[in-house]
């Protein structure tokens, strides 16, 4: 990864910083897109003490407001020659009622797919110019616990909140099928994965006392962060992957999706949708 620039959202933790710690040791840039600066900064003073890469920068980005998505991208415009990896990481669920953004967003989808999605777009271009590029999407298999209600795409008030994360999974796939139609042709891969159930943060919004059970669970039963990162690291790296693109993956290995995640129709149909609840502008770039 000599000479690469990649970025990880939300790398100041769990598999996000392990990804990040990986792929500075292998000599990459990293530019890691978070929201507490304070974590990240210290991670960052961490990662590059244990990998020797001192080519490793924290960017402020919050996922679930638009205006912050629009300052990094700004800000990334303006400073980075080009992107070789974009690792869409970060996420959120919250337990039983959920919170609405600064954009009237339910949070768990504004942070989850919206985020990404405006995202992806106001980078698409220094990506493109960048090919061969990688687009890489943590998805989930919790997204067989839910479907899409493409009359509902704005879901605030959906009891209990922790459904959404399963929703957000979902849209994630949807995503990431229909930007890999998309980008066909481009020298873009866009490869989604389950990274596995893992012991990380996203279990902190579990409230007493069934953070109890929840913690012994996790502690017990679920992947450690570093192992969790390994099909990211993966699919971010791996000459194995190169021409593939548009695919789903579980341990470093292909998967297969339920019949209503292979519904193309409805990936086209959330991502016009998707368009006009991040209010691209005509001045936007398209993809």
């Amino acid at each position: 990864m000599e000479g690469k620039t990649v970025i990880i959202t939300g790398a100041n933790s769990g598999i996000g910083k392990e990804t990040a710690r990986d792929l500075a040791k292998r000599g990459a840039k990293i530019i890691m897109a978070c929201r507490n600066l304070e974590t990240a900064n210290a991670v960052r003073d961490e990662i590059i003490k244990e990998s020797g890469n001192d080519n490793v920068v924290v960017r402020k980005l919050d996922l679930g407001s638009q205006k912050s998505i629009r300052e990094f991208a700004a800000e990334i415009l303006r400073n980075e020659q080009k992107i070789d990896v974009l690792i869409h990481n970060a996420g959120m669920a919250l337990a039983f009622r959920g919170q609405t953004s600064e954009d009237g967003i339910e949070l768990t989808m504004a942070t989850n797919h919206y985020g990404p999605f405006l995202l992806t777009h106001l980078l698409i271009s220094l990506i493109r110019k960048s090919a061969p590029a990688r687009i890489v999407i943590v998805a989930s298999e919790l997204y067989r616990l839910a479907s899409v209600n493409l009359d509902k795409l704005n879901p605030i008030g959906t009891f209990p909140a922790a459904y959404l994360y399963y929703v957000s999974k979902f849209a994630n796939i949807y995503f990431a099928r229909e930007l890999a139609k998309r980008l066909e042709n481009t020298g873009i891969t866009v490869n989604f994965l389950h990274p596995g159930m893992i012991d990380s943060g996203i279990w902190r919004n579990v409230p007493f006392p069934l953070n109890l059970p929840m913690m012994a669970i996790t502690k017990g039963f679920f992947k450690k962060p570093k192992a969790g990162a390994q099909t990211i690291i993966y699919l971010a790296t791996s000459d194995e992957v190169v021409n593939v693109t548009g695919k789903y993956f579980m341990d470093c290995k292909e998967a297969t999706l339920s019949a209503t995640a292979m519904d193309e129709e409805k990936a086209k149909n959330l991502w016009e949708e998707s368009v006009k609840i991040v209010k691209l502008t005509p001045d936007d770039p398209k993809i």
